[in-house]
């Protein structure tokens, strides 16, 4: 890790745990573009995709709560969605199946703007069920069903029900303001990431909560051993994620979950491997795609295998 640093392909906290004990936890580097303020572990990181998790297990919360059903449809929530709406299931949503157009981001202000910009879909790009598009649309359509089931705003929900339970308070949702300990994006020329859109459902979080997170999932505290098994599931083609990222199962049981994302100049990676008890968290702000390799070289480090050192 101090190599990694050394060479500038990661500024960012990480975290390792192995049989349940947490074994290597150090932060490098800042936490912004001045370079004035050292990273401690307090900081905290947007989790780019690895967010979805959250909308996800909370559709599943509620099926377990028979508040839905996973083949329901968009309309049966929202009716006041085109014609689409009826062809478009909750599952479709959580595996990317749904064949909306991604978010025109050009447009795109605010919440309001969003769900603007869903009422104004006219077609989709395939029919339900048939094909995969990893986009936004499907994650921002989950929150707005949440909302209308709940009555309460997503991230009301996700605090209540995920967050506060689980002991994950360092754990915020966007929009927020005068947050404490809250890391900033930024480039290798030392720009920052331009303020964040006041747009529901960015996480930051810490490696910290993040591993009470996995923790809670993996040992079905927070969803149930069928509702985790559901949430694992993709489409039947090559290279597409489940609403857990990628998820290997074995008779129904979960034994690795591997996510990663990105936002700006933010990149996650979280790595479990069920079986072996190895949990590992890198969570970064400044940019250069290099996680997954620092990630691979530890997992065969912890497993005494040949590994080798991240390059530039």
């Amino acid at each position: 890790m101090k190599y990694s640093n050394s060479i500038g392909i990661f500024n960012g906290n990480i975290l390792v745990s192995k049989n349940n004990k947490i074994i290597y936890d150090a932060s490098f580097g800042f936490t912004d573009a001045t370079k004035t303020e050292k990273l401690t572990k307090e900081s905290k990181f947007h989790l780019g995709s690895i967010t979805k998790e959250f909308s996800a297990v909370a559709l599943l919360q509620l099926q377990e709560k028979g508040k839905l059903k996973l083949s329901d449809s968009v309309s049966k929530f929202i009716p006041e969605f085109p014609n689409w709406a009826n062809e478009v299931t909750i599952k479709d949503l959580l595996q990317y199946t749904s064949g909306m157009p991604n978010v025109n981001w050009k447009k795109i202000k605010n919440d309001k703007d969003i769900f603007d910009g869903l009422v104004s879909i006219e077609k989709l790009n395939f029919k339900p069920g048939t094909d995969y598009d990893y986009n936004n649309n499907n994650l921002f359509l989950r929150q707005f069903i949440i909302e209308r089931l709940t009555g309460i705003p997503f991230k009301t929900y996700s605090e209540k029900f995920i967050f506060q339970p689980l002991g994950m308070n360092s754990s915020v949702m966007t929009p927020f303001e005068n947050e404490k300990n809250v890391a900033k994006g930024f480039n290798n020329n030392s720009i920052q990431d331009p303020v964040e859109l006041p747009i529901t459902g960015g996480t930051y979080t810490t490696t910290y909560d993040l591993l009470k997170w996995t923790d809670s999932l993996h040992s079905k505290k927070i969803v149930n051993k069928k509702s985790l098994y559901e949430l694992g599931q993709h489409f039947n083609i090559l290279e597409t994620q489940s609403a857990l990222g990628n998820a290997k199962f074995k008779n129904k049981k979960l034994i690795e979950h591997i996510h990663d994302g990105r936002a700006g100049n933010f990149e996650a990676i979280l790595f479990s491997d069920i079986e072996k008890k190895i949990t590992i968290i890198l969570l970064c702000n400044n940019y250069n795609g290099k996680i997954s390799d620092i990630s691979e070289a530890i997992n065969a480090i912890l497993q005494n295998k040949k590994f080798d050192f991240p390059k530039k």
